[in-house]
């Protein structure tokens, strides 16, 4: 035990409690990203001068979507988080599976689901599934940063030991100090997350090129992912793999690669289409 460490701040789990009712900070930061990032989404839809020509959903659509989206990151991140991390477990006891309040979710699985729920709700409203995916990606920062942090007041997925002055005792992880790597994630996952995106879309004509802003969130998302994984402990059902890589830098290596291939085509089909002119002869 080292002679230092900073300890854990003992912030009960429920944040209100009626009699048998308790309401938990972790579905508090949930609710929290979902309608500051509603908020948010609104107000980026209401400027024109952000989307050009590009057909957008209009607030009243968000409104409808914002109960979709909730739905894909609900189930998405729950079902990635039973197939990815504790398979073994959920096999033997198929009740818990949705136990949510128990913990147990899976950004990736979110993700996933969400893009699923995008492409039902585009397909009905008859509007670019990439347009409503770049939204996506300017409002994700906004929850991943409450998530964290919920995460952290949980004290849970904390991160590996650690000598740093900054090291942290948590009241389930043993005697020793370990990395805070939840708020390691709120600060890359949401603050610089957020900044880099709200930059590109604000200071750029992002938005102009759909699928554009997409495959930048899924990069940087990818690279804080991946980057974090090495403070971060891994979860003991699945522990390190080979070459002691772990299992969150196995799935962010294929969404970087995918974000970076969405980016890149995005970029190329704006180009061409502003080389045409409205006749669709090519421009001088």
């Amino acid at each position: 035990m080292p002679l230092f460490a900073l300890p854990f701040p003992a912030i009960d789990p429920i944040a209100i409690q009626f009699g048998p009712l308790a309401i938990r900070w972790y579905a508090l930061a949930y609710i929290a990203g979902i309608l500051i990032g509603w908020w948010y989404l609104r107000r980026l839809v209401d400027s024109p001068r952000l989307w050009g020509a590009v057909d957008r959903p209009t607030a009243a659509e968000l409104d409808d979507f914002v109960l979709w989206a909730t739905l894909g990151i609900v189930l998405g991140g729950r079902i990635g988080y039973v197939l990815f991390y504790n398979l073994g477990h959920y096999l033997e006891h198929p009740t818990e599976i949705v136990q949510l309040w128990k913990g147990g979710m899976a950004f990736h699985g979110g993700l996933l689901g969400s893009i699923v729920v995008m492409l039902i709700f585009a397909r009905r409203r008859d509007f670019s599934f990439l347009t409503l995916f770049d939204l996506f990606a300017a409002a994700a920062p906004i929850g991943l940063f409450f998530g964290r942090l919920a995460n952290f007041i949980n004290g849970e997925l904390w991160g590996r030991t650690t000598d740093v002055a900054w090291g942290m005792v948590f009241p389930f992880a043993g005697p020793d100090p370990r990395h805070p790597s939840q708020l390691y994630e709120a600060a890359l996952e949401g603050v610089v997350l957020f900044a880099v995106v709200a930059h590109l879309v604000h200071r750029s004509e992002i938005f102009k090129k759909p699928g554009a802003l997409a495959g930048v969130f899924a990069m940087g998302y990818g690279l804080a992912r991946f980057v974090v994984e090495f403070f971060r402990e891994p979860d003991v059902q699945v522990g390190y793999l080979a070459g002691g890589i772990t299992m969150g830098q196995i799935l962010s290596l294929p969404m970087i690669a995918a974000g970076l291939a969405l980016f890149v085509w995005a970029s190329a089909r704006a180009r061409r289409s502003t080389a045409h002119t409205g006749d669709g002869s090519r421009a001088p």
